[in-house]
């Protein structure tokens, strides 16, 4: 889920940026610090947007810097378990698929992807089912739910993982397909 975060800190002006505006200067330094950053508490942190910085800074002996209070809303990604996102195919494994939820991929295990027997074709980079023929290859868009999420800190993101083995879930096609078999008999009826 995306959302825009406020937070607080304090941001350190470094020398060469003392002759710049004291809002871009600290705009660029908290971005340095934030954007592609992971937290447990907040997620994939996007990017750092409306810095607020208090005019008077602080000096410490020694060091060129000044330190100023800012206040700044950042935009991040966070995956919540249960949820269900649409994303894109962007590379097909022999155990599954990866899927770019976001800023972020997640990994749609071939156990994962549906009841029908699966058989992965790496030189076409697609996964066929056996009893249905549906594929699945890069580039596809899927819809899927978030079974597994174990936040890093830092610049690293641990696992996410994802299914799409329930109704209405699977490659937007195949849902297309099902929406239209399901319409049939109500047409049919209606005539």
């Amino acid at each position: 889920m995306f959302q825009l975060v406020e937070l607080e800190d304090v941001v350190k002006i470094p020398p060469r940026m003392l002759g710049m505006d004291l809002r871009r200067a600290a705009a660029e330094e908290l971005s340095r610090k934030y954007s592609g950053a992971v937290s447990p508490e907040l997620g994939y942190i996007i990017r750092v947007v409306e810095v607020e910085v208090e005019p008077v800074g602080r000096i410490v002996h020694g060091d060129g810097a000044v330190y100023h209070r800012a206040r700044f809303r950042a935009l991040v990604f966070y995956p919540k378990l249960q949820e269900v996102v649409e994303g894109e195919v962007v590379e097909v494994t022999d155990f599954g698929a990866f899927v770019r939820i976001g800023p972020l991929d997640a990994l749609l295990h071939i156990s994962q992807i549906t009841d029908d027997y699966l058989t992965v074709d790496m030189k076409q980079g697609a996964i066929v089912g056996k009893g249905t023929g549906r594929v699945l290859k890069s580039g596809a868009r899927v819809r899927v739910r978030i079974s597994v999420v174990s936040m890093g800190r830092g610049m690293r993101m641990d696992k996410i993982g994802v299914t799409s083995r329930q109704p209405f879930l699977g490659a937007i096609e195949w849902i297309e397909d099902e929406v239209r078999k399901a319409r049939q008999p109500v047409q049919a009826k209606s005539k």
